[in-house]
């Protein structure tokens, strides 16, 4: 991958537009990216990941989105990012633009737009860009293809972060497993170790259930086994080896116990069915005696009874004789009681209907009373003309009635309009007012609203002012503090460089060996070496006052750049907010908003003024036509009332003849029918009366003839003897009784078997029920026992058979557990097989770490002038795991020791050259992609001249293999040694690049 151009567009320090090129500045080599604290150095290296991945560094995410937009931009220009490079031998374009917030077009206030994202690629046969997609998905997803490697990849790979690496040589194994997990993507391995994990738990649970359902069929074998197992069950728990072998040899004791308890039982029951069919033939024997003997004196006491109640019985047969006799007399006693009540009946009702007649027809016969019905039912007709005149006689009193409603109505109405028409020009005249009023309010609040934010800023800005200031205070103090620190620290350290100086030869003199050659002179022999005198400054005290100047420093310079950020801030919310106090500005801001609320509260009343001067005119016009139209009935309604009383007095001259002396004609019709109506039932009742008096002679004439011939005196005689239906079964059923019981008396006396059990002595049942009972009761125990024993031996076959299938069905599911548990334990690093507990994910990244101290060591020995080689280690730090530990070994004293053991510098070209190694790693395991443009952030300034002579050459040497090298560093060193440069120089409106070539 090599870059060619950086369009930078209104992102983060940069206001305006920037353009970076690539091209000119790699043509050295390597290049160097400077410029004062704050000025946005790494911006640019921002501005290049984020146009790839649309993200910033893990670092600073929290700049993505709205925030990536620089606070220098003018309103009206969009933040864009622009990249121009060449990988995979395809040179593409990528340009994205994050989402922002703009002024609308309409209206106030602002909108927020969506993220754009384009790539482009360059056509050489075409010599023009083609379009490829404008999906952000599709770009990151193809980007991503292309350089092989993810964002935090990226990131720790091309845009090399010295700070990390430094940590990285310091850190434990876990720390490093983490970031060297980011960086090759051995999740994969820890998900094998999780799938593992969870298949050995899944296996476990499946075998612990299954031997919980092992153990709970045992259980239950060892309920239905009772008492007839003296061994007790195995006392083990699910998991527990050698659990089935137990439960199956027990359950076969268990099933051999309970067939001989089956085989008991049976014979029992066989003893108890024997004794229980002997005792049950003796008591039938017993009962039949008994029962004879009882039936024989049940016998005799019937024939007692029958002999008491002889009479009765006689009298009973006679009563029934003369009953059948009068069945024939039934008859013509029925019709004579029939006819009777009828003409009861009819007599009563002709004299009810007699009485409500007038006195004229009290003696009047039937065909009297039916002429004068005929009469008053033709007078009747006669009257229908005068009831239709009535009905409209009071149709017209109900229309009239209404016309007077309806007049008093309209009254009404055109009284309420006038009323309400007469206050209309006041009406409209408020309204209007009111719209006026409202309209005005809405001008004022526009106004105020363009006033109003302005004030607000500056209040604000005001508020920030005040802040800084005490900030910068502060700060400034700080900075004070940090400089006479670093000042202290700095005459320590050259006075303690002095003095090793000046003790330097007795330093040289302490590696003196007799008969090799001085370092200093080559004399072989050593009379009057050196001695150490008191107070002797030896190496480590030296470098560690130079990290302490070094830290110092770094405070320092952090101090100062601290309180030029502070002031840069203060002067700007100082230019926007000006020397008024922020009370000041505060009571204006609050009259501000107060006039504001006040005139849109009057002028949210705009709309209900205008829909109640709307209201009010519909309200007129409604008013207006109401009146016409009542004006109009009004002059209709008279000649209808004209009209109605001409028609009135017709009519009531009709009716007063017709109704005679009755108030109405319909009460006298009335009159007339009720008495059509009496005049006609009473002669109905009359005629009714007569024919019910010849029909009762002839009744007692029938009546006394069948008497006589049924052997009667008289009528009364025969009704008298007559019996009903119940007292006839009643009496009929007693006699049956009687001939019934007598025959079955006569017919047990004369049983011979009968009287043969009467003549032996009484028989003892309740003995021999007993017996019988006692024999039943022992084969039921015997029974029970035997059913019990047979559902038991059935029980626990049934339950031994699943236990040999469920052991069966385990013995693959345990085994691939021990399998699984096995793979686990050795994966996770928890199993004795694995000696140094190494993870899989651990073990792999241990390889990767072996495969970058190897890479990494190539230029650290370079670096360091063959000094140190960088070494993996799989030792076990304490207690914890082995596998990522990380050592450097020292030529010159041929040991091997933690790199956290290296001083500030060299801690620094050790990151320097693991970083670069990694690079190389991580670029052959995205698949070979080559990484023509590389970024180093830092770290410079720890190093001494040569060391950084070293350092410069080795990363020279990477244009070998046609690479360029951005260098981001404050050291002003750099500046003379590198020639190529892209300075980034910050102002009030935003910071600028300014580029130079090599032959600039």
């Amino acid at each position: 991958m090599r870059l060619h151009r950086l369009d930078i567009t209104a992102f983060g320090p940069f206001g305006g537009a920037q353009q970076v090129d690539f091209d000119e500045l790699s043509a050295a080599g390597l290049f160097l990216l400077h410029g004062p604290t704050g000025a946005g150095k790494t911006s640019v290296l921002d501005a290049v990941c984020f146009a790839l991945y649309g993200a910033v560094p893990g670092a600073r995410q929290s700049g993505q989105g709205l925030g990536l937009r620089s606070d220098h931009a003018a309103p009206a220009t969009r933040t864009e990012i622009r990249l121009e490079l060449t990988v995979a031998g395809r040179r593409l374009e990528v340009t994205r633009q994050p989402p922002w917030e703009r002024a609308k077009k309409r209206g106030t206030g602002t909108t927020t737009e969506k993220a754009q994202s384009w790539l482009r690629e360059y056509d050489s046969s075409a010599g023009s860009w083609k379009d490829l997609s404008r999906s952000h998905q599709e770009i990151g997803e193809e980007i991503t293809q292309l350089l092989g490697m993810s964002r935090e990849q990226f990131c720790q790979v091309v845009l090399l972060p010295q700070g990390d690496f430094a940590r990285f040589l310091r850190a434990d194994a876990e720390a490093r497993g983490k970031l060297l997990g980011r960086l090759f993507d051995t999740h994969r391995f820890a998900e094998v170790e999780k799938r593992l994990a969870e298949r050995r738990r899944a296996a476990e649970a499946e075998v612990r259930a299954g031997d919980a359902v092992l153990l709970a069929d045992a259980h239950r074998m060892h309920q239905e086994a009772g008492p007839t197992v003296e061994e007790p069950l195995p006392d083990l728990a699910p998991g527990d080896p050698g659990l089935a072998e137990s439960v199956l040899s027990w359950a076969a004791v268990a099933r051999s116990a309970a067939r001989e308890g089956l085989t008991i039982a049976h014979c029992a029951r066989r003893a108890a069915e024997s004794a229980q069919a002997a005792a049950d033939r003796a008591l039938d024997d017993v009962r039949e005696v008994d029962r004879l003997q009882r039936r024989f004196t049940e016998a005799q006491e019937r024939a007692a009874h029958l002999e008491e109640r002889a009479d009765g019985h006689r009298d009973d047969r006679t009563r029934m004789e003369r009953a059948r006799k009068a069945e024939a007399v039934a008859p013509a006693l029925d019709l004579r009681d029939s006819v009777e009540a009828e003409h009861r009946r009819a007599a009563a009702e002709e004299t009810h209907a007699r009485a409500a007649l007038p006195e004229a027809f009290v003696g009047a016969g039937a065909p009297g009373l039916a002429a004068a019905a005929r009469k008053a039912a033709e007078e009747v007709g006669g009257l229908e003309s005068a009831r239709r005149s009535e009905r409209r006689l009071g149709e017209l009193g109900t229309e009239r009635a209404s016309l007077d409603r309806q007049e008093r109505a309209d009254e009404d109405v055109l009284q309420d309009t006038e009323s309400w028409l007469a206050g209309w020009e006041d009406t409209r005249a408020g309204v209007e007012a009111r719209i006026d009023s409202a309209q005005e309010a809405a001008a004022r609040a526009e106004q105020l609203a363009v006033q109003r934010e302005p004030a607000f800023k500056r209040l604000a800005a005001a508020r920030l002012r005040d802040e800084l200031a005490r900030d910068t205070e502060n700060a400034h103090a700080r900075s004070l503090a940090a400089r006479e620190h670093a000042t202290e620290a700095h005459a320590r350290w050259l006075d303690l460089k002095e003095k090793r100086l000046q003790g330097i030869a007795a330093e040289l003199a302490a590696g003196l060996v007799d008969g090799e050659s001085c370092a200093v002179c080559g004399a072989t022999e050593h009379p009057a070496p050196a001695r150490k005198i008191a107070g002797h400054v030896d190496r480590e005290t030296e470098e560690r006052a130079l990290s302490a100047y070094r830290h110092a420093d770094e405070e320092r310079a952090e101090a100062e750049r601290r309180l030029g950020v502070v002031r840069e801030a203060l002067a700007a919310a100082t230019a926007e907010a000006s020397d008024a106090p922020t009370r000041q500005l505060a009571e204006e801001a609050e009259e501000l908003e107060r006039l504001h609320t006040e005139a849109r509260a009057v002028a949210s009343g705009l709309h209900a003024a205008r829909e109640a001067r709307e209201q009010a005119e519909r309200e007129h016009e409604r008013r207006l036509a109401s009146q016409q139209e009542a004006a109009r009935r009004v002059a209709s309604r008279a000649s209808l009332r004209d009209s109605l009383d001409r028609e009135k007095a017709s009519l009531e001259g009709q009716l007063e003849q017709a109704r005679g002396t009755a108030g109405s004609v319909s009460e006298r019709a009335a009159q007339l029918e009720r008495q059509v109506a009496l005049l006609t039932e009473a002669a109905d009742r009359v005629r009714t009366a007569e024919d019910t008096t010849r029909r009762l002679k002839e009744a007692d004439a029938r009546l006394a003839d069948a008497a006589f011939r049924a052997g009667f005196e008289t009528p009364q005689a025969a009704a008298a003897a007559l019996l009903d239906d119940a007292a006839h079964r009643d009496l009929q059923r007693q006699l049956d009784a009687w001939q019934l019981e007598e025959s079955a008396v006569r017919a047990v006396l004369a049983e011979a078997d009968t009287t043969a059990a009467a003549r032996r002595p009484p028989v003892d049942l309740r003995a021999a029920e007993r017996t019988a009972e006692s024999a039943a009761r022992r084969l039921r125990e015997t029974a029970s026992a035997q059913d019990a024993a047979a559902r038991r031996c059935a029980e626990l076959d049934v339950l031994s058979t699943r236990a040999t299938r469920g052991v069966h069905r385990l013995a693959p599911l345990r085994e691939e557990y021990d399998r699984v548990a096995r793979l686990a334990g050795l994966a996770a690093g928890t199993s004795a097989d694995n000696e140094r507990k190494m993870r899989l994910e651990s073990y792999v990244l241990a390889a990767r770490l072996e495969q970058v101290a190897a890479a990494a060591t190539v230029r650290l020995q370079r670096m360091s002038s063959g000094r140190y080689t960088l070494v993996h280690s799989d030792g076990r730090a304490g207690r914890g795991r082995s596998g990522l530990g990380l050592h450097v070994v020292d030529a010159w004293t041929g040991r091997e020791r933690d790199t956290a053991t290296l001083s500030g510098g060299e801690t620094f070209f050790a990151s320097l050259a693991l970083a670069l190694g990694l690079a190389d790693v991580v670029t052959d395991e995205a698949g070979g992609v080559r990484l023509d443009t590389l970024f180093i952030d830092e770290g410079f300034g720890s190093l001494d001249d040569q060391t950084l002579d070293e350092v410069l050459d080795v990363l020279d040497s990477l244009r070998e293999r046609d690479r360029s090298v951005g260098i981001v560093s404050h050291v002003a060193d750099l500046r003379r040694r590198i020639h190529a440069q892209l300075e980034v120089v910050k102002g009030r409106t935003g910071s600028v690049v300014r580029q130079r070539g090599a032959e600039d």
